[in-house]
């Protein structure tokens, strides 16, 4: 039996999106795939309301992370972690020889725009990466806050991981001041993994034509200019299966649905799970930086997280146990990409069912 994901990617795929990806192969350097990288990056701008080139990576999100932190930090990354994911990012600095230093909060709180500011006030850092949404807390920072901070520190380069957010929630990059901001295919923008976004603003270009050894692979210098010396094409082979997916889906959520209209979809569902984990539970993070695309919940029953997927399994849904340190502690449901308010209700009238509510 197939059993509908809640669960923080990857996500239930529409069945025509699906049926994009078994497209015939056409050659990645024909001027089909230039056509094909051009609709692609011209949609994600309007997605990211961003006038920045767009970079395509056939990898997950962590690939343009690594990338962002390796090829654009001359001096020194200060790395904002509100849990599992804000550290890996510190990881892949450390393990690149990145000089880094890590500002961990609680988790489940917020990166707020204060710790920055007093951060970068040392002058010691020329990059710095925060996640907007924390899929192991449940956390979306306070990106406009930080917006205004960042203001007063123009030297510095400013990455941000909405690879659980963007196309779920209104993330609008060039208003924000974000040089990098960084997606992927599997989570709210609803394909299957595999494929990697990301903006390149003029700074970050800049910064990392200063930055020595940026790797090979994964070095946004190279992306960007191949793109400009080959017309929109890609260095190496790229994924052509996701990227006929993805241009057909951006078209859906930009011209069908309309963005505004698929960011109030996310809302609306995010309000229906926080009220029936209030009555029921607890909400695990703070209130007031709650994500709009998964509801981390405090297992103040003490239920067996594991027994009740297993039995949600059996009636076809299936959603997350806590991650890391909260597993049992906390569990998680995501309404994300293309779930509708039906199936929330379906999902959460099961567990009622389970549970005994």
């Amino acid at each position: 039996m197939h059993k509908k994901l809640f669960i923080p990617g990857p996500v239930e795929v529409r069945p025509d999106v699906l049926a994009k990806m078994s497209e015939p192969m056409i050659g990645h350097r024909s001027k089909d795939a230039s056509a094909l990288q051009r609709r692609i990056s011209d949609n994600m701008r309007k997605l990211f309301y961003t006038e920045s080139e767009i970079l395509l990576s056939t990898s997950s999100g962590s690939g343009l992370m690594e990338g962002a932190i390796r090829s654009c930090t001359a001096k020194k990354a200060a790395v904002f972690s509100v849990g599992a994911f804000g550290n890996r990012w510190y990881d892949m600095a450390k393990f690149n020889n990145v000089p880094a230093d890590l500002y961990e909060v609680e988790w489940g709180t917020a990166t707020t725009a204060e710790s920055i500011d007093k951060v970068l006030s040392t002058g010691e850092y020329d990059l710095i990466t925060v996640t907007h949404n924390e899929t192991s807390t449940g956390i979306m920072n306070p990106v406009e806050e930080i917006a205004e901070v960042m203001k007063k520190y123009p030297e510095v380069v400013y990455c941000m991981d909405t690879v659980s957010s963007a196309g779920g929630t209104k993330i609008e990059v060039d208003k924000l001041g974000v040089d990098i901001c960084i997606t992927s295919t599997q989570k709210a923008i609803g394909l299957p993994p595999g494929m990697a976004i990301c903006t390149f603003s003029e700074k970050a270009l800049e910064r990392a034509k200063k930055v020595p050894f940026r790797g090979l692979y994964l070095d946004l210098l190279s992306l960007y200019e191949y793109i400009q010396k080959k017309d929109y094409q890609y260095p190496s082979t790229p994924s052509l299966s996701h990227m006929f997916a993805l241009d057909y889906q951006l078209d859906r959520i930009v011209n069908e649905e309309g963005l505004e209209n698929r960011f109030e979809r996310h809302k609306k569902m995010a309000e229906v799970v926080r009220a029936w984990a209030r009555e029921h539970f607890e909400i695990f993070p703070d209130e007031r930086y709650l994500s709009n695309t998964l509801t981390n919940i405090k297992n103040t029953r003490n239920i067996d997280v594991a027994a009740l997927n297993k039995q949600l399994g059996e009636r076809g849904f299936q959603i997350s146990n806590g991650y890391g340190k909260l597993k049992d502690k906390t569990f998680r449901i995501a309404h994300m990409a293309d779930c509708q308010m039906k199936d929330i209700e379906e999902l959460l009238s099961a567990i009622d069912e389970i549970l005994g509510f």
